[in-house]
């Protein structure tokens, strides 16, 4: 069976698509449509934005697959991913009615942010990261006696903390997943912060350049945020929509707090 594949043309192509969508929509199409179209708020656009948040949602599929090792193929679920991704932002765009000027366009700009890091990461950074292995870089270099015997402290705790996260696995291809995050949170902690300081130690992030250190931190940071504004989002519209409207007519459905 053939593996699950987006090509970074393909994926350029796709990103491209939405952005000219969006400038046809906001330009040509919008103008002609009712005016719950350009409403903020109002049942077109609420349930657009539900549509939008529901494919950005399977979108975060991708990061639990990677996680937890289950759920399917991987590759899928990253043509997932991207589509959902893309395919939601397009719709949060819509959802917002082109009004820029409030708070949760913050969350458009994270989810744009997402976007191009994303596509950077696919189409730059890959063959980056690529050409790092195999190379001969200074981090692989014979430690001195000091770091030898970090080296071996912060091993040895390691393998202490997997006797009780995971026997059966072993320390040098040991990685965290969300399951043991679910079941020890405590011990994987301890855990992960021992694998920061052994990178640290290696001088791992040192070793390349700093969009290749801190594009995915940068990612998953800014995911992170996005989930939790939206979120926040869709509590205060929903218990808190007087608020929200500022005084002004409620044009979407909501709960009365």
């Amino acid at each position: 069976m053939k593996r699950p594949d987006l090509g970074n043309r393909l994926l350029v192509a796709l990103v491209a698509g939405a952005v000219l969508i969006l400038a046809v929509y906001f330009v040509a199409v919008q103008p002609k449509l009712p005016a719950g179209w350009r409403t903020p708020g109002s049942p077109e656009l609420y349930l657009t934005g539900v549509a939008g948040a529901a494919l950005l949602l399977v979108s975060m599929g991708f990061v639990l697959v990677k996680r937890t090792g289950r759920g399917g193929s991987a590759p899928a679920w990253f043509v997932a991913h991207v589509v959902g991704g893309t395919a939601g932002a397009v719709l949060v765009a819509i959802h917002s009615a082109g009004f820029l000027r409030r708070p949760p366009a913050l969350l458009f700009l994270a989810l744009v942010a997402l976007v191009v890091l994303g596509v950077w990461a696919r189409t730059r950074g890959a063959s980056r990261m690529a050409g790092t292995f195999a190379t001969k870089q200074t981090s692989f270099a014979p430690a001195d006696l000091a770091k030898r015997q970090q080296f071996a402290q912060i091993i040895t705790a390691k393998r202490a903390l997997l006797e009780r996260l995971d026997p059966s696995a072993s320390e040098g291809t040991f990685s965290l997943t969300l399951g043991h995050w679910l079941r020890s949170p405590r011990i994987s902690s301890h855990y992960a912060k021992l694998v920061r300081a052994e990178n640290r130690l290696m001088g791992a992030r040192a070793s390349v350049g700093q969009e290749q250190a801190w594009w995915r931190p940068l990612h998953l940071a800014l995911a992170y945020l996005f989930v939790l504004g939206l979120l926040v989002h869709v509590v205060t519209v929903t218990f808190l929509a007087g608020y929200v409207a500022g005084g002004g007519p409620i044009t979407w459905w909501h709960i009365k707090g």
